[in-house]
């Protein structure tokens, strides 16, 4: 029995993946009743991640943690029974440790800490996981994941062997780092890093420099944050972690303020974000058989191309021989580019309605339109049968 996918990311600001699947959904049906649509909303490992895996099954799980400058936040995560992995924990730190819970200014910068991200991994072990899916981006720390260290267990301790305060700037007075009381845990539990970022943590490429003055750090703030990195590495070589240096200059380590670095020291595994949604939605096995999939995000770009829902969500789909199309809210993009990375076609709100305020504002409604458009274009009534 063929049928459609529908495989969209958020349209930020606007509607949540899942409302977007919902909307095309109905102009699909509207305008082929009894197609069979199989709602897939997708992510790409950052914000809606914890989404995604929700409508594919997970359950939620509230958590009370430290927010970044040490305010209390009720940050929330995903519990998913995973058949090949065992039970799943689906995490995003943006919830825990993200920007939008600070102001992006110069003592933001530099003192916020990835703490709240760490208490999420550990009530997920609490919760009996033996994966953690660790989706990164939209953090306010460049800490290079200490504050997360510090919450399984480590210790950062400064001159006078008191605990040092979070932040990125305080890791310049690190005087040493006991790494005894690591969570034991952790040693048996695989940790997934959803990271599309490839900066090492150090340097003009590094966590600070790139990212630093996005959160507010001036110059002066980012070559602290940076001085603030390097003496991090040390002081965990020094404690006993050999491979520190490398690993500060691999691929990812420098992602949401180092938070990567933190996680490949744990023995993270790193992967793009949107293959890590696909399979913890069962995406190929909702592609199976399928006659076309949608796709898409709120601004089909340039971005899009580098490791982005509707791109990944292409390529899943050519793998499995059905095509795909987008919509989107806004796309600059010719549409020879968006061919040659799989997306046959593109629908934009902004075609029929070239008033942003009402198309942020009435994007369902012109969604189930542009599906009615794409049901015309591309599911014919005379190749219902096969779609019935």
């Amino acid at each position: 029995m063929s049928h459609v996918v529908v495989a969209a990311d958020k349209f930020k600001g606007s509607l949540t993946a899942a409302e977007v699947a919902a909307h095309v959904a109905a102009g699909l049906r509207r305008a082929r009743p009894g197609l069979r649509v199989l709602e897939v909303p997708m992510a790409d490992g950052g914000e809606g991640t914890v989404d995604a895996a929700l409508a594919a099954g997970g359950r939620e799980r509230r958590v009370a943690v430290t927010g970044p400058l040490g305010e209390p936040v009720t940050a929330r995560y995903a519990l998913l029974d995973d058949a090949d992995h065992g039970p799943t924990a689906v995490l995003e730190m943006a919830l825990a440790s993200g920007l939008a819970l600070t102001p992006a200014d110069d003592g933001a910068a530099r003192d916020s800490s990835s703490i709240g991200t760490g208490q999420l991994v550990a009530d997920a072990l609490d919760a009996g996981a033996r994966r953690v899916v660790l989706g990164v981006g939209g953090s306010a720390s460049t800490d290079g994941g200490a504050g997360m260290l510090a919450a399984l267990g480590v210790r950062l301790l400064d001159d006078a062997g008191a605990p040092l305060p979070g932040g990125g700037d305080a890791l310049r007075r690190l005087a040493r780092v006991d790494l005894s009381g690591l969570d034991p845990r952790l040693a048996d539990t695989e940790l997934v890093l959803a990271a599309d970022v490839e900066n090492p943590l150090l340097g003009p490429d590094g966590a600070a420099a790139v990212y630093g003055p996005q959160k507010g750090a001036d110059e002066a703030a980012v070559a602290d944050l940076e001085a603030g990195l390097a003496r991090w590495v040390e002081a965990l070589v020094e404690a006993g972690a050999a491979t520190a240096r490398e690993i500060a200059a691999a691929r990812g380590a420098g992602a949401a303020g180092g938070v990567g670095f933190g996680a490949l020291l744990l023995g993270a595994t790193r992967r793009r974000g949107v293959d890590v949604v696909l399979d913890l939605t069962g995406f190929d096995d909702a592609v199976a058989g399928a006659a076309l999939v949608v796709t898409g995000e709120g601004s089909l770009d340039e971005q899009s191309l580098f490791g982005k829902t509707p791109v990944g969500v292409a390529a899943a789909a050519a793998r499995a021989g059905v095509p795909t199309v987008a919509v989107a809210g806004r796309s600059p993009l010719p549409a020879e580019e968006l061919a040659r990375h799989g997306i046959a076609g593109r629908y934009v709100l902004s075609d029929i309605e070239p008033d942003v305020a009402v198309s942020i504002a009435e994007a369902g409604r012109l969604l189930e339109t542009l599906a009615e458009a794409i049901a015309e274009d591309h599911l014919q009534p005379d190749r219902q049968d096969a779609l019935r």
